[in-house]
């Protein structure tokens, strides 16, 4: 027999057995009906980040592709224009070096060195013949140098400045500026050569040609990698999209690393450059000191048939000696 102490903790239990019985059968339909929406939810949610993710991942591919196509057709083109010529024409070469020139203006300024020079060289008494050959020589010689010196030194003008350029378009598109108000601005406040190139940029523009081809121009009138870089990255952001600011931030980068390496280049070079010029211009000291000291053994190399054979044939062997250092000490990259 229980004892009578034990009854009430009886009813106790019994009475919270059944009442957790009832409120479990009125709640647990809810319940399991929660559930399953729950993992019903959880299912679509996880088919739909699924889904986003296959999404971008398409995205990525469909760009990687119109990336990769718009890379060959560029390589393609440059390939093609390779092809048409070397070189570039005498035009070409005139407003590369930002002269203003035109061609008849060329052959006139030709035509003044040419006679420029006959004068002095008549002078010498080397026979009119030797001396009208000199002084054609000088006409076409002198001018073409000095239209490929400033050439040279205005590439270089501008590959210096470039970089600079490309950071400031750069920050206007991270401020929120278009990219025509970023040309103009370089247009009005850079340095030359780089202003006067942006300011065509800008002029191109303004006349209703879209921003990828009027930089495409700029690499016909500056023929030098940085221009054919920035000219890739416009025209592969207007085709596939993506952050330009980004791809100008990467491009700058790599224009200062480029322009760093020039300068170490040149400094690792340096040194063999100047043994090369040493080198090369030995033999002409030590002729002039055995000249000096005794001119009738010197004098047989330019009055007898065999010194002037040794002296054709030395100077032929020295150019030979000295385009090879050049190649050796001059690095493309």
């Amino acid at each position: 027999m229980l004892s009578a102490s034990l009854f009430p903790v009886l009813i106790f239990l019994l009475a919270s057995s059944s009442v957790g019985g009832l409120m479990l059968a009125a709640l647990y339909p809810r319940a399991a009906k929660a559930s399953a929406y729950r993992q019903r939810f959880e299912r679509v949610a996880g088919r739909t980040e699924i889904k986003r993710a296959e999404t971008a991942d398409e995205e990525r591919r469909d760009r990687r592709r119109s990336v990769e196509k718009t890379l060959r057709e560029i390589d393609e083109q440059q390939k093609a224009h390779a092809r048409k010529g070397g070189k570039p024409k005498l035009d070409v070469r005139l407003r590369q070096a930002g002269l203003g020139w035109s061609v008849r203006t060329y052959w006139l300024a030709c035509t003044g060195t040419g006679l420029a020079a006959y004068v002095p060289i008549s002078l010498l008494g080397l026979g009119a013949l030797t001396t009208l050959g000199f002084a054609i020589a000088g006409g076409l010689f002198l001018p073409h140098l000095y239209v490929n010196t400033t050439r040279n030194r205005r590439l270089k003008r501008f590959t210096a400045e470039f970089p600079n350029a490309v950071d400031v378009i750069v920050r206007g598109l991270k401020a929120g500026l278009p990219m025509t108000d970023c040309l103009r601005v370089i247009a009005a406040e850079a340095e030359e050569p780089v202003k006067g190139e942006f300011l065509t940029i800008a002029q191109d523009q303004t006349l209703g040609l879209p921003v990828d081809e009027a930089v495409e121009r700029l690499c016909e009138r500056i023929p030098l990698p940085e221009a054919k870089f920035f000219s890739i990255v416009i025209t592969i952001q207007s085709r596939t999209g993506g952050s330009l600011s980004e791809a100008l931030g990467n491009l700058s980068k790599v224009l200062r690393e480029r322009k760093k390496m020039k300068a170490k280049i040149k400094a690792m070079s340096a040194e063999a450059k100047s043994s090369a010029g040493i080198i090369g211009a030995l033999p002409f000291f030590v002729a002039g000191a055995v000249y000096l000291t005794s001119p009738d053994y010197m004098s047989l190399l330019f009055t007898t048939m065999a010194g002037k054979m040794v002296l054709v044939g030395s100077a032929l062997w020295m150019g030979v000696g000295t385009l090879l250092m050049r190649k050796m000490i001059n690095f493309d990259f």
